[in-house]
């Protein structure tokens, strides 16, 4: 038989190509690291890789010198998948990271304080934590880096929002997360747990993230509905993940008071929290770089105080009493409730105080002077001629507000309790929680932002999540704040001038339990869980979404599996 050797050289060539090819496209396959897509590598490199393997088998086949195996090319990766979404990402070709056994977290000399944050980061992805170290390939390394903030200049304050930005970089599969704050740091934790959480790993590249504004919660009322201790730290455990910083405990109204009080235990409902357990609620609240704001609502809504201290109550000149409203001409109606601010200062030690100051009903008559004869006197005697009851009212919020002043607290109140054109006004460094421009002589945003007054935005029209949809409420759904509210948006549907944006603190979805029954707290946690993730993206960062609606969804289902 005559052989034929440029056939068989042919074929073994033939035979490397093909090997060589198929090497390529099964890596080309595998996990890239790309966070959210998985898009496959660019078509151009990919081929001109193909044409230089094929030729190296030529060569060699031919007896020239063989050249190494290709490198794997990785594809340009995507910023990771979380919510709220990250501010800036720079993308990077390489694997990416991911939990494995062996990997750990670790801390940056002078980043003792990390410790928390490094545990509870360890514990989630199941890694190790080696305390202040130097990072090994496949660690999570957390660190301080105090300075100039990270994020991008985003509409608040600067100081305020820098504090809790961060810089989150994947290269050489390490991950290093570095802020000015632990606050920050946190941050960049609850984005590495989600981009895992969803994608599978953390893209290559960097992130830089920070939040647009430095106010950012959600609040519950826990006064008309009781709420155990366990429901509060689930909902606690949410927010961190979802980058919210503040609690607000609405605990007691005229349907129930709900935390222990030693100066008067005879007004505490029977389901209330112990004082152990508020306790704990605040230590895990602080873990998570959440601060819990309590609100003892008055000179209205103290129906659960008026119970068991009739004689407090508000009375018109026929003598009917007013629902929930103490006599605010009655000095022991403020000692009764300066003792509570005391007593609960103690225990809430955070830097945030609600006043409330809603909804005091004597200012709802259509005449509260001629409704309430004696406030009406007395006010006249305080202000002169031109007084009114409306300047009782608000000297009644200034007064409880000094209580608490030497504390160094910031204080806030419902924007209906700010009247207008009166001779007391309620004094200028109590933030204005704006909820509602519904009520009797509720003034519209721009007039508190014109006088230059911080507002915090709690939108009735979006962010109230009242029980039973009374009064024309409906149930905000996620998809109308995710594609509808900015921050801007107080009022309505319509946004103030961009020009007020620094004086816009920020916002907090609220739970309202007007119908109590309306709904059971499982039920109130599945129904609350996409309009309080699209809440914190708009606070987060108000620009229109890189992500539909439908993706955004679809988002929230995989990190909530």
């Amino acid at each position: 038989m005559i052989r034929h050797p440029g056939r068989i050289r042919s074929a073994a060539t033939t035979a490397a190509v093909l090997t060589t090819v198929l090497s390529l496209a099964l890596g080309g396959c595998a996990e890239n690291g790309s966070g959210d897509s998985g898009e496959p590598g660019i078509a151009g490199e990919s081929r001109e890789t193909d044409r230089t393997a094929v030729g190296a088998e030529d060569r060699s086949a031919t007896g020239a010198t063989p050249s190494p195996s290709p490198s794997r090319v990785y594809p340009l990766s995507r910023a990771p998948a979380t919510i709220p979404a990250v501010r800036s990402h720079e993308p990077a070709r390489g694997p990416g990271w991911r939990p494995a056994s062996g990997r750990a977290v670790v801390t940056a000399p002078g980043g003792a304080g990390l410790t928390d944050e490094a545990r509870l980061l360890a514990g989630e992805l199941g890694l190790a934590f080696r305390g202040t170290a130097a990072a090994r390939a496949g660690d999570v390394e957390l660190a301080l880096t105090p300075g100039a903030p990270t994020a991008p200049r985003p509409a608040a304050p600067p100081g305020a929002v820098g504090s809790e930005s961060y810089t989150l970089t994947v290269s050489g599969d390490r991950v290093r997360i570095a802020a000015p704050t632990e606050a920050g740091v946190f941050y960049g934790t609850r984005t590495l747990k989600q981009a895992v959480r969803s994608g599978g790993s953390m893209p290559e590249g960097t992130v830089r993230d920070g939040p647009d504004r430095p106010q950012r919660g959600f609040m519950v009322d826990t006064a008309r509905k009781f709420f155990d201790a366990a429901w509060i730290e689930d909902r606690l455990r949410e927010m961190a993940d979802l980058k919210l910083n503040q609690l607000g405990l609405h605990f007691s109204d005229d349907q129930g008071f709900r935390i222990a009080s030693t100066t008067h235990p005879e007004i505490v409902s029977p389901q209330h929290l112990t004082k152990a357990e508020v306790r704990r609620i605040i230590e895990l609240a602080a873990s998570l770089h959440i601060t819990v704001i309590p609100e003892i609502d008055s000179p209205g809504h103290l129906g659960a105080v008026l119970a068991k201290h009739p004689a407090l109550q508000l009375r018109d000149a026929a003598g009917r009493a007013v629902p929930g409203a103490v006599d605010i001409g009655d000095p022991a109606s403020g000692r009764l409730v300066d003792e509570l601010l005391r007593e609960y200062a103690d225990l809430f030690d955070g830097a945030y105080w609600h006043l409330g100051g809603d909804e005091y009903q004597a200012l709802t008559r259509r005449d509260p002077e001629a409704s309430f004869p004696e406030l009406a006197a007395l006010a006249r005697e305080r202000y002169g001629p031109q007084g009114r009851v409306q300047d009782l009212a608000a000297a009644w919020v200034n007064d409880r507000a000094d209580v608490l002043r030497p504390d160094g607290r910031t204080l806030k109140a419902w924007n209906d309790g700010y009247t207008r054109g009166g001779r007391e006004s309620v004094a200028e460094d109590i933030e204005v929680e704006y909820w509602t421009g519904k009520e009797i002589g509720a003034r519209p945003p721009a007039e508190y932002l014109a006088e230059g007054r911080p507002v915090v935005n709690l939108n009735d029209e979006y962010l109230y999540y009242v029980l039973g949809e009374p009064n024309d409420f409906v149930y905000p759904t996620g998809r109308r704040i995710y594609e509808e509210w900015t921050p801007l948006v107080l009022r309505g549907t319509r946004p103030v001038p961009a020009r007020h944006s620094a004086l816009i603190l920020g916002g907090r979805f609220a739970v309202w339990c007007d119908l109590s029954k309306a709904q059971t707290p499982e039920r109130i946690a599945r129904g609350i869980a996409l309009p309080l993730r699209a809440t914190a993206q708009k606070l987060w960062d108000p620009r229109t979404p890189a992500r539909s609606w439908a993706e955004f969804r679809g988002l929230a289902d995989r990190l909530g599996e």
